[in-house]
C-alpha cells in the first residue's frame, strides 16, 4: 500500500504538505494541493486513520453507554443517535453496560484511552469511583447524559416527560374506575423516582389514599417484574401501572400463576410502546417514549458541544431536553369493558370540574384499535 512518503515523492512535495493537504491542517496552493490529490489517486492512497486523529486532534469517534441492548427500547436510541452522529462526520462506539457500575466505568476508562470526541452516557445505578470522575472532569470530554441523570455528573441532558407520563397512565386508570392501583417499579434511579412521582400525582389529584404496599420496586428485567409482580397481586390490586415493557412481559407471567386474566380480573398499563404490541393478547396499553429522538437529539446536542454552531458563546449554560410522551390505549387496561361503565361519569364531567378533578383530554389511539367511542380520558400535557 503507497504511503504519504509515496505521494510526496509522485507529487515532487514534501511529506509535510501531503499531510497539510489530507487533514486540511495548513494553507496550501492550488497548484501544489492538485498535484497532491492527483498522486493521491494515482496511488490510491488511504490516509492512517490514528494519523489523522493525531494532527487533528480529535478521532470523529463518539463513545455510547447503553444499559442493556437486549432490552427493546435500546436500539431505537442508539440507531437514533447513530443516525445524527453519521450526519455530522463522526462515528459511534457502543459498549453495553448492563446497568453495573463495574462495567460502566471500564467502559468509560476505555473511551478516554481511545480519545473519544464525546461521550453519550446512560448511568448504571451507583457512584462512579472517584478517580474516574475525576478523570471524566479533567478530560473535559464534552458529555450529554440520556434518560437517568446520574449523581454529581454535570452535563447536557436529554430526557422525557416521566412524571408527566405515568400521571397520564395512572389517571386513565382512574377515571376507568379501578380503586387499588398498584405500581411495580424499578431501581433507585432519576427514571424510577420520577415515574412514582407521578404515579403519586395523579392518587393526589383524584383524592385517592396512597398505600406504601401497592408499590413494588426491583428493577427493569423480565424476571423482576414476575417476582415483584407475585408479591404485588398477594395485595389484590384491580389495576397496575408497570414502569417498563420488560416488567409488564414478566407480570403477565406472574398473572397466568394466580390464573387471573387481564383486563378481566386486572388492568394494566406500562411504559414504552413497540410495533410488535398489536401481536399480544391482549393487546397492551403503554406510555410511548420517544426512542429514536430521545437518541438523535443527545447526539445532536453532543455534536453542538463539539463543534459550537458559530457565533454560540465558548462557554454556555448547561441544557436539559425533555420530551413528550404519548398514552396509546389498547385492550390491556380494560376500557372496552369499562368504558359504558364510566358513561355516568362522563355525563358528570361538570360536577367533577367543579369538584377539582383532573379534566379528560386527548390520547392516541392506534390505527388498528376499534372503539366505540372516543374515551372519557387521557393525557395530561
Amino acid at each position: 500500500m503507497a504511503n504519504i512518503y509515496d505521494v510526496a515523492k509522485r507529487a515532487r512535495v514534501s511529506a509535510a504538505t501531503v499531510s497539510a493537504v489530507v487533514n486540511e491542517s495548513a494553507y496550501v496552493s492550488p497548484p501544489l494541493k492538485s498535484r497532491v490529490e492527483d498522486a493521491i489517486e494515482q496511488l490510491q492512497y488511504r490516509p492512517s486513520s490514528v494519523a489523522r486523529s493525531l494532527a487533528q486532534q480529535r478521532t470523529r469517534i463518539v463513545g455510547m453507554v447503553a444499559l442493556n441492548i437486549a432490552n427493546p427500547f435500546w436500539p431505537a436510541v442508539v440507531r437514533g443517535a447513530e443516525d445524527a452522529l453519521r450526519a455530522r462526520g463522526y462515528d459511534l462506539l457502543l459498549a453495553n453496560s448492563d446497568d453495573d457500575p463495574e462495567k460502566e466505568a471500564r467502559d468509560l476508562r476505555l473511551f478516554l484511552a481511545k480519545r473519544v470526541d464525546g461521550i453519550l452516557l446512560t448511568k448504571a445505578c451507583g457512584r462512579l469511583p472517584s478517580d474516574l470522575h475525576t478523570q471524566l472532569k479533567t478530560s473535559r470530554v464534552p458529555l450529554v447524559q440520556l434518560m437517568r441523570v446520574g449523581t454529581g455528573l454535570r452535563s447536557d441532558v436529554v430526557t422525557v416527560d416521566e412524571e408527566g407520563g405515568a400521571y397520564e397512565a395512572v389517571g386513565h386508570l382512574l377515571r376507568l374506575g379501578y380503586t387499588r392501583i398498584g405500581m411495580l417499579n424499578g431501581p433507585n434511579v432519576s427514571t424510577s423516582r420520577r415515574r412514582l412521582a407521578g404515579y403519586r400525582q395523579a392518587l393526589q389529584a383524584w383524592r385517592r389514599r396512597l398505600d406504601p404496599g401497592l408499590v413494588v420496586a426491583s428493577d427493569f428485567r423480565v424476571e423482576a417484574g414476575y417476582e415483584s409482580g407475585i408479591t404485588l397481586l398477594r395485595r389484590r390490586p384491580d389495576a397496575v401501572f408497570v414502569a417498563n415493557y420488560l416488567m409488564a412481559v414478566g407480570f403477565m407471567q406472574a398473572l397466568r400463576q394466580y390464573q387471573l386474566r387481564c383486563p378481566e380480573d386486572i388492568g394494566i398499563v406500562t411504559c414504552d410502546d413497540h410495533p410488535w404490541l398489536d401481536a399480544f393478547a391482549p393487546r397492551l396499553t403503554t406510555i410511548n417514549l420517544p426512542k429514536y429522538e430521545i437518541g438523535r437529539r443527545a447526539a445532536e446536542l453532543l455534536v453542538d458541544t463539539m463543534q459550537p454552531p458559530d457565533g454560540a458563546p465558548k462557554r454556555r449554560a448547561l441544557k436539559t431536553i425533555t420530551l413528550k410522551t404519548a398514552l396509546r390505549i389498547r385492550e390491556s387496561c380494560g376500557y372496552e369493558l369499562r368504558a359504558n361503565r364510566q358513561a355516568p361519569a362522563a355525563a358528570d364531567a361538570s360536577r367533577q370540574a367543579a369538584q377539582g378533578f383532573p379534566p379528560a383530554a386527548q390520547v392516541l389511539l392506534p390505527e388498528s384499535a376499534h372503539f366505540s367511542k372516543v374515551p372519557p380520558d387521557g393525557a395530561r400535557r
